[in-house]
């Protein structure tokens, strides 16, 4: 027993370990539209992201906001590259040790009479250590989340329509 002891404590930390470094099996990774052309925020998509720690406390939490159009022609979503719809990488923990992060970044649009958007977002979520990328996921936005953070207060969506 005294043997088996030890290799038992190794399988349980590199088991322990080895989860918590594949955040796609988080709870706490996803990424929902929170505002969506309200009162308070007309022409405006909110995206709101969460993403869990590492527990490392040598690495620093980053993510990176981006608006997606659905193109009706196509019938496909394409990344949306007119200035300010990319939020570039945003530090949301100094260290990775919290449990998870919650943050989101506010995209203004300024639709002509007529125009009609259709969008969703996409989070880039990266662990670093030293400056350097240890772990990426992205993941697109979808309902049924609860943002620290909304307008209205609760508001999850997949997507967000913006008219003009």
């Amino acid at each position: 027993m005294r043997r088996a002891l030890p290799a038992i404590l190794i399988v349980l930390l590199v088991t322990s370990s080895a989860s918590a470094a594949d955040p796609r099996e988080s709870r706490h990774l996803w990424a929902t539209v929170n505002v969506c052309d309200t009162e308070r925020n007309p022409d405006t998509l909110g995206i709101r992201a969460s993403m869990p720690g590492s527990g490392r406390k040598r690495e620093s939490m980053w993510m990176r906001f981006r608006v997606q159009y659905f193109d009706e022609r196509e019938q496909l979503w394409h990344n949306f590259v007119a200035k300010g719809t990319d939020s570039g990488a945003v530090r949301v923990g100094r260290h990775a040790r919290y449990r998870l992060r919650e943050s989101g970044y506010l995209f203004p649009f300024s639709p002509e009479v007529g125009d009609r958007y259709v969008l969703r977002g996409s989070v880039e979520f990266q662990w670093r250590r030293r400056g350097r990328v240890v772990r990426r996921v992205k993941e697109l936005t979808t309902d049924g989340r609860s943002p620290s953070v909304a307008d209205p207060k609760g508001y999850s969506a997949a997507t967000c329509e913006i008219l003009g």
